[in-house]
């Protein structure tokens, strides 16, 4: 098989369609498990949001949570994600 190299260097990837409002995921990993909660919550409000413990690490420092809920728009779910982000308790977002 043959690669372009300088074509696959110039097309950018190819955007998901996604039609809003639909539900959305977000999985956060983090040490504290309330902190999170609350976190997540706060970056969601007004939104309703549920929140499921996902897993524990082997040692028991790291919880992941999944928070779903139904985003009315693309900038809505950025907005969530780049609260999520800025939270120094979440250490990972997927």
């Amino acid at each position: 098989m043959i690669l372009d190299r300088q074509n696959l260097l110039q097309q950018p990837p190819e955007r998901p369609e996604i039609a809003y409002p639909c539900t959305w995921s977000y999985r956060v990993i983090g040490i504290d498990c309330s902190l999170l909660k609350d976190v997540i919550v706060s970056a969601c409000f007004p939104l309703p949001v549920r929140i499921s413990h996902s897993h524990t690490s082997s040692m028991g420092k790291y919880h992941s949570l999944d928070a779903e809920l139904e985003v009315p728009s693309e900038e809505v779910r950025l907005k969530i994600y780049k609260l999520l982000q800025c939270s120094p308790a979440i250490k990972i977002i997927l």
